[in-house]
């Protein structure tokens, strides 16, 4: 699983002209991929991540903060640009594999107690984001266990 988090002051998803998901005030996007080894024991872990990462001014994370969370779908994250100029998708998950688990990446991050709002799963949507800081984060969970820069 590969999550581009994004620190904003403001987002909505808009889908044929009517927004589907929305921060209510500051708080965290979520843009999320999903690759074909990915299990429902990894959407929690991430969650957890995501719940808990001290992204905020003063070292805070979006549990201290109770910031809401909005989770948008992107197989465009598992992209694989290294030959031609056509990306290939092979590493994204099928949508019958990645809708369940884009889903309890949302329940999970719900039952932590966040705010989840999310896109809408194979549409064609606009995202209206302000990057706050601007802070971008990649989780990708096969980095775990790995050391950093290796």
């Amino acid at each position: 699983m590969r999550i581009v988090l994004q620190r904003a002051s403001s987002c909505r998803v808009v889908v044929d002209g009517e927004v589907t998901g929305q921060l209510t005030r500051p708080g965290l996007v979520a843009l999320v991929g999903i690759t074909h080894d990915d299990t429902e024991q990894v959407a929690q872990r991430m969650a957890e991540k995501t719940w808990s990462l001290r992204i905020f001014e003063g070292e805070l994370s979006a549990s201290d903060l109770a910031a809401p969370i909005l989770v948008v779908s992107q197989f465009t994250l598992y992209a694989d640009t290294r030959k031609g100029r056509r990306p290939s998708w092979n590493a994204a998950a099928p949508g019958p594999v990645s809708e369940p688990l884009v889903d309890a990446y949302a329940a999970a991050l719900a039952e932590l107690g966040a705010e989840v709002s999310a896109g809408v799963f194979g549409a064609h949507m606009q995202v209206e984001l302000v990057n706050d800081g601007p802070v971008t984060i990649i989780l990708d969970s096969d980095q775990w266990g790995r050391r950093p820069g290796r």
